[in-house]
């Protein structure tokens, strides 16, 4: 049950600004047989999905603040962003797994006000995609 935590954790961690590697620790788990793979699999993308819905309620409760001297972005930086937005839409959103750019996004999401359902279907996808991979990858090198 540590395993799952851990993972649970670290997946949820690395969906936040914060840094985190879940991908490795879901990777050493599978290679010590510390859980089944489709479990360790879904944990971890469940603990991403939800570090995301987090970035994505602080984006939606952040805007409210754009007018402060303090509001990490300027109007600005804030239009062009929303034009790289509106360039290539929520489908973007399947990329939130990226390094560097994932988590931003889910951030802007929020402040875009993206439908929230649509949010969790591709931000799901997208990193269920990833950690199959991943699971899929470390197995067949075992």
């Amino acid at each position: 049950m540590g395993s799952y935590i851990g993972l649970f954790s670290s997946g949820f961690l690395s969906a936040t600004l914060l840094p985190g590697s879940s991908e490795a620790l879901l990777a050493s788990l599978l290679t010590l047989g510390k859980g089944t793979p489709l479990a360790l699999t879904l944990v971890a993308t469940v603990g991403n999905v939800l570090g995301s819905i987090l970035n994505f309620i602080l984006g939606a409760w952040l805007i409210r603040f754009q007018d402060r001297k303090w509001f990490p972005a300027s109007p600005r930086h804030l239009e062009k962003a929303g034009q790289w937005y509106r360039r290539f839409g929520v489908w973007s959103l399947l990329f939130s797994w990226l390094p560097v750019i994932g988590d931003p996004l889910t951030v802007f999401a929020g402040l875009t006000r993206v439908h929230f359902g649509l949010f969790c279907l591709l931000v799901g996808i997208g990193k269920l995609v990833r950690y199959s991979v991943i699971t899929g990858v470390t197995l067949s090198i075992l």
